[in-house]
């Protein structure tokens, strides 16, 4: 060990008492504990200490001589996470007996400190191999093993129901806006009854896998979570969340947000017109949208000067019908089919060159027609392509009018809803159906780098339903944590600022001068540095519990490294008592 002195921009460099080995011929850095509080002669002893070459009178100056630091674990990170999970009242909503709600509780912290398989977090906790304090602060046995945390991922389950109706009382009410989104994610095995081969939304094609509907709060709060089968369509989960909402929750006037693969004409036909008191906000496709504009219902010179309009039409009879166009997105669509185009257009030639080659030419319009299908079947841009293939033969042409026709509705969108106007006016029913985003950004945290819900190795089918659930409440600890510490990570903080700055509601949305000072400085208004949530996380963790076993009969205590101006910071945006 050493003492490492680093500097810290404007503010007084960090001195950190500091581990180093060489592993594979690379050296690594564990911060064992920060001393930046520490007056310097404290330091200086210390180090001479370690490097056991000072004077005599220096080493047993002050409190070093006879003590020995036989631990020291990460520790201000789960007492981050745990105090926000008191916060929330994640004891109460769980409603579990003592014993099994702690490793429940270690189960969604360990989500969010250090997503894991169970063996590894029981190895994690334990006496001979803990690398941070959880089971210390949670008071868990440094005997617990990954069957004891198996079955308190049983016992979670049995409450998922009660404790989704509790957050639904806590977040929602009749008349609530609930968005819904599908993700998937796959399987490392192949004997769990769930996973089943479907539509991957990971690019997994060749793996079986699960779905995963996740309801949340307008402002993307999750309150519920199901998993269904991995052939299970959009559609049919929807139903199922609808019966969910009124039977289960208990609440019959609500407004479903759905896109527009979800909640389709046949859907709303067969089922939620039957439904009293649904109402629902979703998109057109765009073969409807082309209707559109060939019945004469969108007028394309009117979006001159507007980006919005509502619309009326017979095959929508009951429903309003909201046109949008967003130029930044007619100038993307554009772009990117000019650049499809091109790289289709490129196949084709090669494909023509095969045909007319001396030397073994591609002959029969059977093998020819094989090779351009081949040929545009990758970016579906067949469409705008006329072709002519012969035995010997084969020429094509790009079809402009075509091209130019759908350029037309470049930008174009429309949100389909059921929702009377005098309840929801028409920017607020575009808001809602942009608000899916929320729902995405929580599938990325879900899946990403944060909790890491995939792969999913549990074989049996209780397993993956309660390791999804448990995943969800971690988010749902993180989206909160995320909202409280956002003054000093790389989130805005000032969303009313930034969507007063926001041109309208079709416009894309845009940062607060809050924001945008964060990113281009890199440092708050308070002059300290900007952390991601996981960098944050991962400064918080050199807040260390340190064993301090003096020499002689004297008993062993235990002393926590001082925490920096920023962690006292981030203690205090979460309403957590630092460490």
């Amino acid at each position: 060990m050493y003492i490492d002195v680093v500097p810290n921009r404007n503010s007084p460099p960090a001195v950190l008492l500091r581990e180093s080995s060489r592993a594979g011929g690379k050296i690594t850095k564990r911060t064992v504990a920060n001393l930046s509080d520490w007056p310097m002669d404290k330091v200086d002893a210390l180090r001479a200490v370690l490097k056991s070459d000072g004077p005599v009178d220096v080493v047993r100056r002050g409190d070093f001589d006879g003590f020995s630091i036989p631990r020291s674990l990460p520790h201000g990170h789960v007492v981050a996470t745990l105090g926000a999970m008191t916060r929330l009242h994640i004891t109460e909503l769980l409603g579990l007996e003592p014993d099994v709600c702690k490793r429940v509780l270690a189960l969604i912290a360990a989500r969010i400190l250090e997503p894991q398989s169970k063996l590894a977090m029981a190895r994690a906790m334990s006496d001979a191999s803990a690398h941070w304090s959880l089971a210390q602060v949670l008071g868990l046995p440094l005997t617990t093993t990954s069957d004891d945390l198996y079955e308190a991922m049983d016992a979670a389950l049995d409450r998922q129901d009660a404790v989704e109706k509790r957050l639904v009382e806590q977040h929602l009410r009749d008349g609530s806006l609930l968005l819904y989104d599908l993700t998937s994610t796959y399987f490392e095995g192949h004997s769990c009854p769930l996973a089943k081969f479907g539509h991957s939304r990971d690019g997994k094609s060749g793996l079986l896998q699960v779905v995963v509907g996740l309801l949340c709060t307008r402002e993307g709060c999750p309150v519920s979570v199901e998993v269904f089968p991995g052939n299970t369509s959009d559609p049919t989960s929807f139903t199922a969340q609808v019966a969910k909402v009124r039977a289960k929750f208990g609440l019959t006037n609500v407004i479903m947000v759905g896109d527009r693969g979800m909640i389709t004409s046949a859907l709303i036909r067969d089922d939620l017109q039957n439904v009293e008191d649904m109402e629902w906000i979703t998109a057109l496709r765009n073969s409807d949208i082309k209707k559109l504009r060939d019945q004469g219902a969108i007028q394309l010179g009117v979006f001159d000067k507007l980006n919005m309009a509502e619309i009326f039409s017979p095959d929508f009879p009951d429903e309003r019908l909201i046109v949008c166009r967003n130029p930044l997105l007619a100038q993307e669509r554009t772009r990117k089919r000019l650049e499809l185009l091109a790289v289709t257009q490129a196949r084709l030639e090669e494909v023509e060159e095969r045909v007319k080659r001396e030397m073994q030419p591609l002959r029969g319009n059977v093998e020819i027609a094989r090779a351009v299908e081949k040929a545009l079947g990758r970016h579906k841009m067949g469409k705008h392509f006329t072709l002519s293939i012969e035995d010997d033969s084969f020429s094509w042409t790009r079809d402009e009018l075509s091209i130019e026709k759908e350029a037309q509705l470049d930008g174009f969108y429309v949100i389909r809803t059921s929702v009377p106007a005098q309840q929801l006016s028409a920017d607020e029913a575009v808001a809602a159906y942009k608000d899916l985003a929320t729902v995405e950004r929580a599938f990325r945290t879900l899946k990403g780098v944060d909790l890491k819900v995939r792969p999913i190795h549990h074989r049996l089918e209780k397993r993956v339903r309660s390791h999804v659930f448990l995943c969800m409440l971690a988010y749902y600890v993180e989206y909160h944590m995320r909202q409280w510490l956002a003054p000093i990570i790389f989130q805005d903080d000032d969303r009313d600022a930034a969507a007063m700055a926001r041109a309208d509601i079709v416009s894309p949305a845009v940062r607060s001068d809050s924001a945008h000072h964060k990113i281009a400085s890199k440092v708050t208004q308070d002059g300290m540095p900007v952390h991601s949530f996981q960098s944050l996380i991962g400064d918080l963790a050199t807040i260390s519990l340190n064993t301090i076993t003096p020499k002689g009969n004297l008993p062993s205590f235990t002393m926590v490294t001082r925490p920096t101006p920023l962690q006292k910071r981030a203690f205090e945006l979460m309403g957590v008592a630092a460490p």
